[in-house]
């Protein structure tokens, strides 16, 4: 069978060599790969299989993607390569025959609330063109350019909102939730904590106001004056004095203990939202700050002139709401040329347009402004009526690509924050079949992820598209069916991190059966069955009533209790909605939690707290604990990472903190960790790497030239603990590090969860910011399971099986079934079919996405919802069941 072979003398990667039909790798030694050597053949649809862990996204991004990227750089004028995110040298002796290369990876992107559907796909640019050259519009109005309708630009945004839809109130009710409270009693919720609360309360007595009054009784003029000054009064400070003693002291003329200055508590508010650098402060003073639709423009977020524009007798806003599949319709008859031509458009409006703008620019005004006396008709000419066809033709082929990718649901205006992983990459994929583009190596990341089966055929027809059109397709891969589809297909492990690295086969999928080694060949050939549900018998039921949220509109829902359910449905449909945001809230506020943001990850505005409208009743009172465990960061900067996140590095810390040599030396266990001043390397600070900046050129990350990567300085590096250093102890993978830590029970507890869920091969150190989303889910769900059991809480999973091998959510599986063992209940939102086959439970939402779901179309024991004829998701699980 073929396998890895030898490393063998090979030429330098700039040698040019002849062209085999194959992308010849040579020496690989990315990450966990074991100086491998590969052949793959170009022009076919290759797929990269492997347990999670074993090397085969290093092997096709890292290595062959990295090369590719970096061989493009080296044509780019060095300073514009500094623009771009680079994916860095991959290490590796020789690659041949490879072509330009292009990625389209898992990536959120930045979190911009200005990002859109529309950006992503450049749609936007299209529709505004569209609108600008062809739309309708009113009497006296002169025609817009395209920037005229986009809200990200001046000329377009709404003079209110800014371009943002949405504007923001601090109101009495939000800051000064208890009007029976005094000032000195904290009734104004929303001023500072601690000691800069303090002062402003003491800045208010010095001023005269009564601090020791029921804010309620408080005249009017006093509640707005302290709430909503702009004032910035500078006072004496008596801090201590009662306010008897202070009118005393300021009689006199004492000595002040400082002078300090006034801020209105919406001033506060206001402005630590746009100035702090602290997430947290940003979050704190948000809750004080209403969201509503701009009243200016309804929360279309443009000018009222290009508003006022239609084109198919919709403004471009409200089109922009629309979910695309109604777009397509609405702009179907525009594309195929069934609208009236006016044969004697006025010909004079269009001039007088022309001389207007002329003199306009001529005289330096805006050329956007309304033109006077220039009469605008409904009406068509020739001319108007093609160019409107030719550009509703444009929009709606590129709408038609979306469809087919199942992303028919979405609208133009969705902002990109608040897409999956998965959705994203699909648009980037749409935006790819449109470029036509031929002899490029496309390289994607699981582009299954977040894909119902029944939406999986429309990905594998875009896939194989791109290769007809003469490209080579690499896909890094989980989904079985894909790997079936594929021409090629490259096994790497055999297991994760140490033990994997190695090809176990390349070739056509037939041969891999041939492989005993494969992890993959036992799923893809049927011979692991997905295990059999054990069906629990509920303890209880959650009722959910008239629930309203998404595309949720009067839902009726039960969840039971005590039992895994898994909820599933294409993408769209609603499982989001009802499990992640609508069951999770109502639960939240019965338990007392406030409601958390509607979207964590937009910090840009102050987005306002979308409400679940609903009602929870039934077995309530059996939940006593809500653990939401999502596939968010564990942390956003490399300090955060898998140790400090599960907490065992605290345990470490004391190990080394205990030995004799750091009690000598008086080392406490802050001494150990490289967020502290006094036992990080202080060139670095802790990081490990320095950032050299290079005038033209991409800043370059290199290793501290004085602790070499350790993070510590030479102090704490000399304490050993076990012939082992604090550095190397972080270096150790999870493996590694039970077998290190055998003993010590604070340590090796945890450790044994994360080998036990498929996270064996990841550093303890390892950086937050390298982690996927799946991984940092099971990193959560690692430490959730470390916790003492005690039952009674509510575990809700949003698509835990992204980005696991078959092998590996058989053993994610056997977590699940201990948490609900434990007398817990688990909620799971999930497309992975041998994972819904083992629940206790299943409910399908649909039957389509968008409008056309948001509706529980079968409910029961997996079996029944394999029989039933509404469900999209049936036949399915029908399929795994049999095994």
């Amino acid at each position: 069978m073929p396998r890895a072979r030898a490393r063998s003398a090979a030429s330098p990667a700039h040698v040019v060599a002849r062209d085999t039909g194959c992308v010849r790798v040579r020496g690989a030694r990315e990450h966990n790969l074991k100086d491998v050597d590969l052949d793959v053949p170009r022009d076919q649809l290759v797929v990269f299989s492997g347990v999670s862990g074993s090397g085969k996204s290093s092997l096709a991004f890292g290595t062959i993607y990295a090369e590719a990227q970096r061989r493009y750089f080296e044509s780019v004028a060095p300073y514009a390569r500094r623009l771009i995110d680079q994916a860095g040298v991959p290490d590796v002796d020789a690659i041949e025959g490879l072509p330009p290369a292009i990625a389209l990876q898992q990536q959120r992107g930045a979190s911009n609330a200005r990002s859109s559907v529309g950006s992503v796909t450049t749609l936007s640019s299209l529709v505004r063109m569209m609108y600008s050259r062809a739309g309708v519009y009113p009497a006296r109005q002169a025609m817009l350019y395209a920037e005229d309708f986009s809200p990200n630009t001046p000329q377009g945004a709404c003079p209110r909102c800014h371009g943002l839809g949405h504007v923001y109130e601090v109101t009495e009710a939000l800051m000064v939730p208890d009007p029976t409270l005094t000032i000195r009693e904290k009734a104004i919720a929303s001023w500072p904590p601690a000691w800069h609360g303090q002062n402003l309360r003491d800045i208010l007595v010095t001023l005269g106001y009564d601090v020791d009054k029921p804010w309620k009784d408080l005249p009017k003029k006093d509640r707005d004056w302290i709430l909503f000054t702009e004032e910035t009064p500078t006072v004496p400070v008596y801090a201590g004095f009662t306010p008897a003693e202070t009118r005393a002291a300021l009689k006199r003329k004492t000595e002040p203990s400082y002078m300090g200055t006034y801020t209105g508590a919406r001033r506060y508010v206001l402005h630590t939202f746009a100035n702090t650098q602290s997430a947290l402060m940003k979050k704190r003073v948000s809750r004080f700050m209403e969201g509503r639709l701009c009243p200016e423009c309804d929360g279309k977020r443009l000018k009222r002139e290009a508003l006022a524009v239609t084109f198919a007798g919709v403004d471009i806003g409200e089109l922009s709401r629309m979910p695309l599949d109604r777009v397509v319709a609405l702009l179907e008859p525009v594309a195929r040329g069934e609208l009236q031509a006016h044969a004697n458009d006025d010909t004079t409006n269009a001039t007088a347009t022309r001389r207007d703008r002329t003199k306009r620019a001529a005289t330096g005004q805006a050329t956007h402004a309304a033109a006077p006396d220039v009469r605008r008709t409904p009406a068509m000419s020739e001319e108007k009526r093609l160019a409107a066809q030719r550009l509703a033709e444009g929009v709606v082929a590129r709408l038609r690509t979306l469809q087919a990718l199942g992303l028919g649901y979405l609208a133009l205006d969705r902002s990109t924050p608040t897409l999956s992983p998965g959705e994203l990459q699909r648009l980037r994929l749409a935006t790819q079949l449109q470029s036509h583009l031929f002899g490029v190596v496309y390289v994607l990341d699981e582009p299954s992820a977040g894909l119902h089966p029944a939406d999986s055929q429309a990905l594998y027809d875009a896939l194989e598209q791109l290769r007809d059109a003469g490209n080579s397709v690499f896909v890094v891969e989980h989904d079985l069916e894909l790997m079936r589809r594929a021409q090629w297909l490259v096994d790497v492990g055999p297991d994760a991190g140490e033990r994997g690295g190695e090809v176990l086969y390349s070739g056509p999928p037939a041969g891999l059966a041939k492989v005993g080694d494969s992890r993959t060949a036992e799923y893809l050939f049927g011979t692991t069955p997905a295990p059999a549900s054990l069906q629990r018998t509920p303890s209880g039921w959650l009722e959910l009533r008239g629930l309203h949220r998404h595309n949720l509109h009067g839902l009726d829902a039960r969840i039971p209790l005590g039992v895994l359910t898994a909820v599933t449905g294409i993408s769209g449909s609603g499982k989001s909605s009802l499990v992640a945001q609508a069951l999770a809230e109502l639960v939240r506020l019965h338990l007392g939690h406030e409601p958390e943001d509607s979207d964590d990850d937009a910090p840009d505005a102050p987005t306002a707290i979308e409400r679940t409208h609903g009602h929870l009743s039934g077995d309530v009172d059996a939940v006593k604990r809500l653990v939401q465990v999502d596939q968010k960061p564990i942390g956003r900067t490399p300090r955060s990472n898998l140790a400090t996140y599960t907490g065992l590095f605290d345990h470490v810390r004391k190990l080394f903190a205990a030995t004799p040599d750091a009690r000598r030396r008086r080392f406490d266990a802050g001494r150990f960790s490289f967020n502290v001043a006094k036992g990080r390397c202080d060139t670095c600070e802790g990081e490990g790497v320095v950032s050299v900046e290079l005038l033209f050129m991409p800043s370059v990350h290199a290793p501290c030239p004085v602790c070499h990567g350790a993070r510590y300085n030479e102090a704490t590096l000399q304490v050993r603990w076990n012939d082992r250093n604090i550095a190397e102890v972080l270096g150790m993978t999870v493996e590694q590090a039970a077998a290190f830590f055998e003993g010590q029970d604070a340590i090796a507890r945890p450790l044994q969860l994360l080998r036990e869920i498929g996270l064996g091969y990841l550093r303890l150190g390892q950086p937050a910011t390298e982690l996927s989303g799946g991984e940092a889910q099971r990193i959560k769900l690692a430490t959730e399971l470390q916790r003492s059991q005690r039952g009674r809480s509510l575990y809700v999973l949003d698509e835990p099986t992204t980005g696991l091998h078959a092998a590996d959510v058989d053993r994610l599986m056997q977590q699940l079934h201990r948490l609900v063992e434990a007398g817990n209940t688990v909620v799971v939102i999930e497309h992975e079919m041998r994972v819904v086959a083992q629940a206790d439970w299943v409910i399908d939402m649909g039957p389509g996405a968008g409008e056309q779901g948001g509706r529980i179309v079968a409910e029961g024991r997996p079996a029944d919802v394999a029989k039933s004829r509404a469900s999209p998701t049936a036949k399915y699980l029908a399929v795994a069941l049999a095994g």
